[in-house]
């Protein structure tokens, strides 16, 4: 007799990749998003001017955004080489978060499950926090050597077990955070969609972009935070 069960929550659409079965429907779009982020980067900076024009002002202010904070949360003595990080988390949660506010990808049928934002799954938060995660011990370990985890014993070792567990809820509360926000907008606009499909979502939907923008703001800061925290060597 089988004794294990599997559990999910809705329909989706799989494919089977070396063995492995993915939602297909998270795939399609998150290649739909890095298209975009890819469209953008190009048209802005492939022909760069002493005086800017619009795309190339647009994107220069991008950057002095995500790298006010990283020296922010960062610091300003290492800052500058976790703006990258920063600037593809913050633009790829960013569009994926939009893309499921202004798109209406529920016109699009698939054999089972429905397209969305990327970021409405939880594989999806899951993996970005888990990035988060490796890139902050990156940071600790470059910075600080096997030092690094002389903070588990601090200030006493007797929080040994409660400042381990703190590294597994960082992960976890980026993650939760952003798929709850975004799952919980979406769920809302379609149910309003349906029962008033004209007049009530609109101011919805322009208050999901609104906060769409805050929760792609808020992944990104509080990654900077992780790693700047990761290398000072306190919490």
């Amino acid at each position: 007799m089988n004794y294990f069960y599997f559990y999910e929550v809705g329909q989706h659409f799989y494919w089977s990749i070396l063995g492995y079965q993915v939602h297909g429907q998270v795939l399609i779009n998150t290649w739909i998003v890095m298209f975009l982020i890819f469209v953008l980067g190009f048209s802005t900076t492939r022909d760069l001017k002493i005086i800017p024009e619009k795309g190339q002002t647009f994107i220069e202010f991008l950057t002095e955004f995500v790298r006010d904070i990283a020296k922010t949360q960062i610091g300003e003595k290492e800052y500058l080489k976790w703006v990258p990080y920063l600037g593809t988390m913050f633009l790829f949660i960013f569009v994926s978060n939009w893309s499921g506010a202004l798109v209406p990808w529920k016109i699009i049928e698939l054999p089972n499950g429905e397209l969305g934002a990327p970021t409405n799954d939880i594989n999806t938060t899951a993996g970005l926090a888990i990035l988060t995660s490796v890139a902050y011990f990156y940071a600790g370990l470059s910075k600080r050597g096997l030092t690094y985890f002389s903070k588990y014993v601090e200030p006493i070792p007797f929080l040994l077990p409660i400042n381990v567990l703190e590294d597994f809820t960082k992960p976890l509360s980026l993650s939760f955070r952003l798929f709850g926000n975004i799952l919980a907008d979406e769920l809302v606009v379609a149910v309003l969609v349906s029962l008033v499909p004209l007049v009530v979502p609109i101011p919805l939907i322009f208050l999901g972009l609104f906060t769409s923008g805050i929760q792609a703001l808020i992944f990104a800061t509080l990654s900077g935070s992780y790693i700047g925290e990761s290398m000072e060597g306190h919490h």
